[in-house]
Order: C-alpha cells, then structure tokens, then sequence
C-alpha cells in the first residue's frame, strides 16, 4: 500500500468527527467482509458512497452499516498512520510480511505488533493511576484484547490516547500529536523500560506503553 501524508489522512480522519462514535454490534467475521472496502478507501467521500451501495445492494438498515463501517475506517487509516510514524524513524524495521498478524515492525531489533487503543473505561482506575502501574494496565490490556483476528500473547506496543475532555477516540485522528508521542519515546528508549508479561507460567512476552493525551 503505498504511503499517504500525514496531514492528508489526519484531515479525513477528522471529518468522521461530526458524527457521533458507536458501534451497534461487535465485530464479526460476516460484517467485516460487507465493509472490506475500507482498506483500499482513505478518502472520506468515496467512503461514504460505497457505504450507501452496500447498504443498498446487501439490504442493510444505513445507519448501522454507516457506524459500522466508518469506525473501521478510521481505526484502521489511523492504524495505518501509526505504522506509518514507526517505520520511518531510525532503528526501526518494518515487518517483512504485512499481513503479519503478530509483528508490524522491529524496534531495534525487537519485533512488536503495535495497537492503538483508547484509555479504557473498565480498567476501573484514573488515567493519574495508571501511567504510574503501567505493568496493571498492560496486563489488563492483554487479558480484555478482542478475540477476533489479530488477538495474540507476543510482544506489543500499546498506544494509549487520552483526552480529558472524555472524547478519546478523537485522539487517533491526531496524527500529528501521536507523532510526536512517538518520536519522544523511540528517541528516549532503551529495552530495560519495557515490561515482562507471563502467561499461565509458560509465555513470556516484551510490551511496553505510549501515552498520547491532552
């Protein structure tokens, strides 16, 4: 896939702003392939459209195939984008195979799959005390990850957004600012800051977190 400029998929990502964010089911393998356009979609517009012909064409109520698929959309361009960030800063190596569910890139010679993720609701605890157990939340992150296609136990980098106003899923729109979290902590990193998991005394895997808030 080729590259897009940030700037470009921040300014489309943005326009699903306007909209409110909800999803009226879980994901699942059925909705997923009516809404596989998405990965060949970054334009807003042309998005919008070929919502309006599968709703019509597969006889789907609008609205729920709308929020459906808009917010695959955009956690997947802004996915995109991410990857995108890491793959061109220095001591990084993209994953060979991109359809490798378990790995986008090398950081420093270490594999990780990235995820970005909102700051969640159910971890029961203030953003304050979290950033400050990190190995709880990363934890609780692993053990409440999707079990859809891209669950696994490997290494991973969590991108955790944050905004105070509430509204955190509208930080991964903000691409710019996700840059920036991003450069700081590659720019800063060493392999001792990242946190050991263990799963059921046979797994170990590396994970660490990046906050991106305002």
């Amino acid at each position: 896939m080729n590259k897009i400029p940030f700037a470009s998929i921040e300014y489309e990502l943005k326009k699903r702003h306007q909209y409110p964010y909800k999803w009226f089911r879980k994901q699942n393998d059925e909705w997923d392939r009516y809404t596989k356009f998405i990965y060949q979609t970054p334009n807003w517009q042309t998005l919008i459209q070929k919502i309006s012909r599968v709703a019509e064409s597969e006889k789907l109520d609008k609205q729920q195939i709308f929020q459906y698929a808009a917010n695959r959309w955009y956690n997947f361009w802004s996915a995109k984008a991410v990857e995108q960030i890491f793959t061109q800063l220095e001591g990084i190596e993209p994953a060979l195979d991109a359809r490798d569910a378990e790995k986008d890139f090398y950081l420093f010679g270490i594999p990780f799959d990235h995820k970005t993720s909102v700051f969640p609701k159910r971890f029961n605890n203030s953003f304050d005390y979290a950033q400050t157990h990190k190995p709880e939340l990363i934890e609780w992150l692993y053990k409440n990850q999707s079990t859809q296609k891209r669950y696994h136990l490997k290494n991973r980098l969590f991108l955790i957004v944050y905004d105070s106003s509430g509204a955190h899923w509208k930080l991964k729109a903000e691409i710019a600012l996700i840059h920036q979290a991003i450069h700081n902590y590659i720019g800063s990193f060493t392999r001792e800051q990242l946190h050991s998991v263990t799963f059921d005394h046979l797994q170990t895997s590396l994970s660490d977190i990046i906050w991106v808030y305002k």
